[in-house]
């Protein structure tokens, strides 16, 4: 039986062990929900030693708190040396191109995210599958939650467009890529657009009204949110599709969300405006 060990077992990763799981590996992991405990070095170590693929869904540390660049990378680089290797990274790496469409040759760092940039290249130089992902969406977490808990919004900023993919297609894309040849690979849909387009959507397959149209100041919206808008961008996804063989299940958000809704049946009780803390990813 193959194994995987997954650094790091969040939302994403979970998806990705169920897939793999699927097609009979066996899974460990760190984690809250994990096998192991992230600074068990001796029990991780002999973990890495026994497994096939090493995913690290972990993020780096943050800026201007002392912590290390990856934790992962920190404690045990030395032991993924040679292995086969996979790394859930963001587009946020590079940064705002102004709604132009960005593939994996574009330059990285430029934008908020240098420590994820600076990591993905760490984790390339491994010989690691990179995987840039865009805004991450699926069961339990989407527009459909965020509008049932009164925290969409509709922001006035004509031309913003973003990308994004369904947590399913992710796993299928870090299945298929399990024998690929190191590198990055955009993992996104086929359709960047507007996030007004979504919450409408949405309130179409809900019944719902959507909410007013707002400028970013209107909104008050937390800091982390307003960095969501402050860039713009459209992700290929050309080379996952050609070298990895991947095609999303969910080529749009139309798919996706109607997935998600004949699956879940939200009662979207508000569409007030969020308050200030609200995250829009």
């Amino acid at each position: 039986m193959p194994r995987l060990f997954i650094f790091g077992l969040g939302y994403t990763a979970r998806f990705i062990a169920a897939r793999f799981e699927r097609r009979g590996w066996e899974v460990i992991s760190t984690g809250s929900e994990g096998t192991l405990a992230f600074d068990d070095a001796g029990n991780v170590r002999m973990a890495l030693a026994d497994a096939d693929h090493v995913l690290s869904s972990v993020p780096p540390g943050r800026e201007g708190r002392g912590e290390p660049l990856d934790p992962v990378l920190d404690l045990y680089a030395d032991a993924l040396k040679g292995r086969a290797l996979s790394y859930l990274s963001s587009t946020g790496v590079y940064g705002d191109t102004g709604g132009a469409w960005v593939d994996e040759s574009a330059p990285i760092g430029t934008g908020r995210r240098t420590a994820r940039a600076e990591a993905d290249a760490a984790w390339q130089a491994l010989g690691a599958r990179v995987y840039r992902l865009p805004g991450i969406y699926g069961p339990g977490r989407s527009i459909f939650e965020r509008l049932a808990e009164g925290r969409a919004h509709r922001i006035d900023l004509p031309g913003q467009v973003f990308s994004r993919v369904h947590v399913e297609d992710i796993a299928a894309g870090v299945l298929a890529g399990i024998a690929a040849p190191g590198g990055a690979y955009n993992l996104a849909d086929d359709l960047p657009c507007a996030q007004n387009r979504l919450v409408e959507e949405a309130c179409r397959l809900t019944g719902t009204r959507p909410p007013l149209l707002q400028s970013l100041e209107q909104a008050n919206l937390s800091p982390m949110a307003q960095a969501f808008y402050a860039e713009n961008r459209r992700v290929t996804n050309g080379k996952a599709k050609a070298v990895l063989g991947w095609r999303p299940r969910y080529p749009t958000y139309v798919e996706g969300l109607r997935a998600l809704r004949a699956t879940t049946s939200p009662a979207v009780a508000s569409t007030a405006p969020a308050p200030a803390s609200s995250d829009q990813r």
